[in-house]
């Protein structure tokens, strides 16, 4: 029961009272005991051992029915998680009362048995209950201070996707063609066109599927597999027989420079289109609101949109394959990207803002994120180093540390021992030498017959004095 803690604040109800209020005020009835069935514990389903999981993105092309009911699914997801958002923030604000998974799917029961709301009926159970579990996720993320508070999803603004779990869909596999075959959604009466542009694993099963729509009105099937990714082959030098490593300068004027002085091109592909996309962006202002020469414009822009993240997220998975091949330890600095792209404010915020955009345009994010699982994949590692390492500054070649350097200064001379340098692939050196030496100090401290990580960071090693 609900009482006074030092004051007029109330705490938690819980016991009797709680389910109560649950089945009173909230209309979530109490759970159903099966009498005559034996109680079973739940088991959850491990993995196989050695095994990763992995996800294949395919194009989808329904039929008109198929996707008219894959859209009432999208909106039926998006009702289903605002209704459960709202259940649980009144549950909690008006009673004090938790809400968990469990209410909730007995609050969905009731919501697809409700006169106004039958519709539900039409998508299938098991997509609508993934929809509550990640919300309670959600939930979960906010309790443990990663996230903030959950949000409504919107029409427009919020992702069209569903997820459904083995019991949601039949998956037929072609014998003439393996890790090729017939996907049917639950709720649908035919299966859905592929375009199988790779085959999944010949003989695994599908774990769960993601159907999704982007803003360009094309769907896409992501199917979540579980495999065994054999490493790569590991890459030494000739001499030594050390580990091959590079290291990795990301930037602006050049997205990667390596250490040997290669330099990977900015694509720049918002600049690239910038003039376009201001036109279509002018055209599309004209247009009257709700007219259907708006929606053309604005789906215009969204297949534009849509062509340059392509590009740019193809780009940046060749970029990462090629590096991971080749190399055996890959070193990056540790950049804080959120940091970076503040929003600018008083004097200069106009080139602050164009920094900003060019620096979300070369997606160093993705970039980093790309080569951390790849490396975990194939037996690589990669080594983070400290972000306050002079990397610019420091002469690779005798290691004197000169004064700062401004953005546009793009190559300097060391004053200890005249070397010139150009910018970039001085700190790339510098990179992988200090990268190097955090390498073989963790593989010094593994015990007999361990392996390296696939990660090793420096702010996660307080014993590591990090050289100047």
């Amino acid at each position: 029961m609900a009482e006074a803690a030092g004051g007029n604040k109330l705490i938690r109800v819980t016991g009797a009272a709680a389910k109560r209020i649950k089945r009173e005020a909230l209309g979530v009835p109490d759970p159903v005991k099966h009498r005559q069935r034996v109680a079973v514990p739940m088991q959850r389903r491990a993995p196989a051992a050695d095994t990763r999981q992995r996800v294949y993105r395919y194009r989808c092309y329904p039929t008109p029915a198929q996707a008219e009911q894959l859209i009432k699914t999208f909106g039926a997801c998006r009702w289903t998680y605002n209704e459960g958002l709202t259940l649980r923030d009144k549950a909690w604000r008006e009673h004090r009362v938790s809400f968990g998974y469990a209410e909730s799917c007995r609050a969905l029961t009731g919501w697809r048995n409700a006169e106004e709301t039958q519709w539900l009926q039409e998508v299938s159970s098991t997509v609508l209950q993934q929809v509550l579990r990640h919300l309670d996720a959600a939930f979960g993320r906010f309790f443990n201070g990663s996230k903030k508070y959950p949000k409504r999803k919107k029409k427009g603004r919020s992702r069209d996707s569903a997820t459904y779990v083995r019991t949601g869909f039949r998956w037929v596999e072609d014998p003439e063609q393996p890790g090729t075959g017939l996907i049917a959604l639950a709720k649908q009466s035919g299966p859905l066109r592929i375009r199988w542009s790779r085959p999944l694993p010949a003989g695994v099963r599908p774990v769960k599927l993601i159907v999704t729509r982007d803003r360009a009105g094309r769907f896409f099937v992501s199917v979540l597999v579980e495999e065994r990714i054999e490493p790569l082959p590991p890459v030494f030098l000739r001499d030594g027989g050390a580990p091959k490593a590079v290291g990795l300068d990301l930037g602006l004027t050049a997205l990667v420079t390596l250490d040997d002085g290669e330099k990977v091109d900015h694509p720049r592909l918002l600049k690239k289109y910038g003039t376009k996309l201001a036109d279509l962006q002018r055209s599309l202002h004209r247009k009257k609101r709700g007219s259907k020469n708006r929606e053309k414009a604005r789906q215009e822009i969204a297949r534009l949109y849509a062509l340059i993240g392509d590009v740019r997220r193809d780009a940046l998975d060749q970029l990462t394959t090629r590096l991971v091949r080749e190399n055996q330890v890959l070193v990056v600095e540790d950049l804080s990207i959120a940091s970076l792209v503040r929003s600018p404010k008083g004097k200069g915020r106009r080139r602050k803002a164009g920094l900003n955009r060019a620096i979300l345009d070369a997606s160093w994010g993705t970039l980093l994120r790309l080569l951390q699982y790849k490396c975990a994949w194939y037996g690589r590692t990669l080594v983070v180093v400290d972000r306050f390492f002079p990397s610019t500054r420091r002469c690779s070649a005798c290691g004197v540390i000169g004064p700062k350097l401004d953005l546009a200064v793009r190559g300097w001379s060391c004053g200890g021992c005249g070397a010139e340098h150009d910018r970039d692939a001085n700190a790339a050196r510098n990179l992988r030498d200090e990268g190097m030496r955090l390498y073989e100090l963790v593989a010094s401290a593994l015990p007999p017959g361990r392996t390296m990580p696939s990660m090793i960071r420096a702010s996660e090693m307080p014993d590591v004095v990090l050289t100047a």
